[in-house]
């Protein structure tokens, strides 16, 4: 419940990882210059066509650690910037957060860096994790009707000597595990027995686990270099549900957030519980709309991610 006393919130949030499709951004860059205008500015600063990437493809480059970051991170804040100069204009935000890649995109929302020094960050995370991935073969494992106990008992048994640990708690019911791949198969061989379905990821690694350790350690100097200022919105972070406040706790926060468990159902709850009512999906996809329907379905969540979502929202405003 919200007390009386609390303002009515909303919140934004931003997708991770496998949001992505070809053609994500491309309706909405077509009628809106301002979503151009960031698809320029991304191709100039990383030297490649963005644009093309994820207007056309093909797939398996957008299914690439180190041009997925950067093509989601983009097309989200592409659809932001039309939203908020459009139909989303008069939306008072106060909270922001996103899942995993999409807390970068939550803190260059809230103005906690530009958009320019996002990118670079985004790009040169994809890089790492990318790197960190080939160098250590491994996996994530989507566990449906599972809770955190019988995760971590899953763990326990299919580990053995290698690596395997949850990694994304994302809504009641789905927990991710992620570990090395012979540690993942014996997962999803032993799921039954601990009472859940396990689900292998297309994912290249076993991310927000300690075989990211090298990409945590490669990632952490371009922080300290990047210039960060207290965001404008309370953005609140994957690892410990608090919310960011100076930049050396930013930095801090997004350097452990690449080998620590993802905490996506108790950012949200803490959201509602500090008196957000509404939240806004933006970006490509929709799974957090559909995450927050299986946390809390009493809470309405808007997804906005294509160019019809944006003309309804106008027609409905005007």
């Amino acid at each position: 419940m919200v007390s009386e006393s609390r303002m009515p919130s909303i919140a934004v949030l931003f997708p991770g990882q496998g949001a992505q499709s070809v053609g994500m951004g491309r309706e909405v860059a077509q009628v809106d210059p301002r979503a151009r205008a960031i698809y320029a500015r991304a191709s100039a600063i990383l030297g490649f066509d963005l644009a093309k990437i994820c207007f056309e493809g093909p797939a398996e480059a957008l299914e690439q650690t180190d041009i997925q970051q950067p093509a989601i991170f983009v097309t989200s804040i592409a659809i932001w910037e039309a939203w908020r100069e459009g139909p989303g204009a008069g939306e008072a935000f106060t909270h922001s957060g996103g899942l995993s890649l999409g807390e970068y995109t939550a803190l260059c929302a809230a103005g906690a860096m530009t958009f320019e020094e996002g990118l670079r960050l985004v790009r040169r995370r994809g890089e790492l994790m990318q790197l960190a991935a080939k160098e250590n073969p491994s996996g994530m494992v989507s566990l449906v009707g599972a809770d955190q106990a019988i995760a971590v008992a899953l763990c326990d048994r299919a580990r053995r000597d290698d690596v395997l640990a949850p990694a994304n708690f994302n809504c009641p019911g789905q927990v991710v595990i992620a570990g090395s791949k012979p540690a993942c198969e014996r997962a999803v061989a032993a799921a039954a027995e601990v009472g859940c379905r396990a689900v292998p990821l297309a994912v290249a690694g076993a991310f927000h686990t300690t075989l990211m350790a090298s990409a945590a350690e490669g990632l952490a100097p371009i922080l300290t270099e990047t210039k960060l200022q207290r965001p404008r919105l309370r953005v609140i972070a994957n690892v410990d549900a608090e919310y960011h406040s100076d930049a050396g706790a930013m930095r801090a926060s997004l350097t452990r957030q690449v080998t620590q468990p993802v905490l996506w159902q108790r950012c949200i709850e803490r959201m509602v519980a500090d008196g957000v009512e509404r939240f806004v999906e933006i970006g490509p996809g929709r799974v957090l709309t559909g995450l927050m329907r299986k946390i809390n379905r009493a809470i309405p969540c808007r997804n906005i991610g294509a160019a019809e979502a944006i003309g309804a929202a106008a027609e409905a405003r005007g």
